[in-house]
This record gives structure tokens, sequence and C-alpha cells, in this order.
């Protein structure tokens, strides 16, 4: 099975290609992490065309179409899930949805990642890899756990502890939507984690125009 991965959950976009079997193993056939800042509009259809390029193969080979959910910011995230329902839609493939979190490290971990306005994006996971608190948003001084802590290194010393550096990889998003793939009728819609409301946001009140 032909999986397309996306995410643009953080500000390093990652479109992957990995062929998946029903085993729940995955071959990593091509994938581009590409450092865009707010740029995940402009860059993630060439990140996807390249990806097909080094794997030899067009977009009508593929079987089906996975993309993180968040948590991120507004405008990013919603560029990867809108273009992963429209290609799915386009060629009549299932997409499948995941937490972007549930795509960094791996075993026991908090994964913690950059949610700006001073705070991360956090989850916890325990040794089968199973995500048992979390996503949530938060100042990193009031996360309150001991880790081991995974993600953005650049929250070291807020939280007081080592955070070994880890992104969104093709291989993790697949991993995190095995049960998805494996049965496709416990997939949910695919519903952004924004956690938080948009920066811009419509007026409560129209104010009066002086002449």
């Amino acid at each position: 099975m032909l999986v397309l991965a996306l995410d643009t959950a953080t500000p390093t976009l990652v479109a992957g290609l990995a062929d998946w079997s029903e085993h729940g193993a995955a071959e990593v056939l091509a994938e581009r992490a590409v450092p865009s800042g707010n740029r995940h509009a402009e860059l993630l259809t060439p990140a996807i065309t390249s990806v097909l390029d080094d794997a030899g193969l067009t977009m009508g080979d593929l079987d089906v179409v996975v993309t993180g959910l968040g948590p991120g910011p507004f405008t990013g995230l919603r560029v990867g899930v809108v273009t992963a329902a429209a290609l799915a839609d386009a060629r009549g493939l299932p997409v499948f949805g995941v937490c972007s979190l549930d795509a960094v490290g791996s075993g026991a971990r908090t994964v913690v990642t950059d949610a700006r306005r001073k705070e991360v994006y956090w989850a916890a996971y325990d040794e089968s890899g199973a995500r048992t608190d979390g996503p949530g948003v938060v100042r990193p001084e009031d996360l309150g756990r001991p880790g081991p802590f995974v993600g953005d290194p650049a929250f070291a010393g807020r939280l007081g502890a080592d955070v070994a550096t880890a992104e969104v990889t093709t291989a993790g998003l697949l991993r995190a939507a095995g049960p998805q793939l494996l049965d496709p009728s416990s997939a949910g819609p695919l519903l952004p984690l924004y956690l938080r409301r948009p920066d811009a946001t419509p007026p409560t009140a129209i104010k009066a125009v002086s002449q």
C-alpha cells in the first residue's frame, strides 16, 4: 500500500512516501523535511512533487493519504490538512489524520514542540508508545512532568531538563496511523487540533465611522 504522508504542524514541513503492509511494516521510499517557517502553502506542493519524483512514482500510484492534525499554528496546520483532503478527494483515496505529536520520537517520552507565545505543545507516552496524556498547550515552566523529553531542545532551560532533538517523520506518521490503516472504519474526521483560538478574530462590534 503506497502512502503519501504530510505534516505542516511545525516549522519543518514534512512530505514522504512509504510502502506500508498490513503487518505494520513501513518502508520509507522518499522524504522531504523542509524548514518552512510560515511558508507551508508555498513549499508543500513542491515537496510532494519532489518525493514522487525521487521514488519514480506519480499521484496515480497512491493508495492512501495520511496527514498530521497538529496541534500547531492555525494557518500552517490548515495548509496540510486541506491539501491532504483535496488530494485524496481528487484521486478518490482514503485520508487519515493523526496527532502530529504522536509522530515525534518513540517509546516512553514527553514530546514538546514550539507553540509560540512562549508556550509548548506537549503530549506524554508510555513505553509502548501509546499516548497517556495530552495533547495540551502550556508554558514550559508549568508542565510539571519529569521527562524524558524529546522535540524542540530550545525549551530545555525552561523545562529544567534535557530535550532530545526529534521532529515529525514519515515513519512516525505511518506508525501513528497504523490502526486506521488496518481498520479504515476506525478513522475519524479530519479535525485539526488547534487547542486555542487563532490570533486573527472577527470584531465583536462594528465601530461607527465619523464623517
